[in-house]
């Protein structure tokens, strides 16, 4: 094998872990405060979990205010957001 080659596989496995390793393979762990599940708002790659649609759960999001995609916000706090939603949107 090409000392060219080896250095490329080397530096695509170190560019693809980060991102692999990084992935829950599920919703995000309850949080210790008292929460209350809040939709619409998380930041691409930031939600918590989805309901359903093209992200499975945590860290998946691929949009911006994606209205299936949720995060843990203090109970009381989905209510006093712009746009924010206590159940998924259509």
């Amino acid at each position: 094998m090409s000392n060219r080659v080896l250095i490329a596989s080397a530096l695509a496995a170190a560019v693809a872990a980060p991102g692999i390793t990084s992935a829950q393979a599920g919703p995000a762990p309850t949080p210790s405060f008292q929460a209350e599940k809040c939709y619409g708002i998380a930041k691409a790659g930031q939600n918590d979990c989805a309901s359903t649609g093209n992200n499975s759960c945590a860290g998946t999001s691929r949009v911006n205010a994606d209205p299936k995609a949720w995060v843990y916000v203090p109970a009381g706090y989905c209510d006093r957001i712009v746009n924010a939603s206590k159940s998924p949107k259509a």
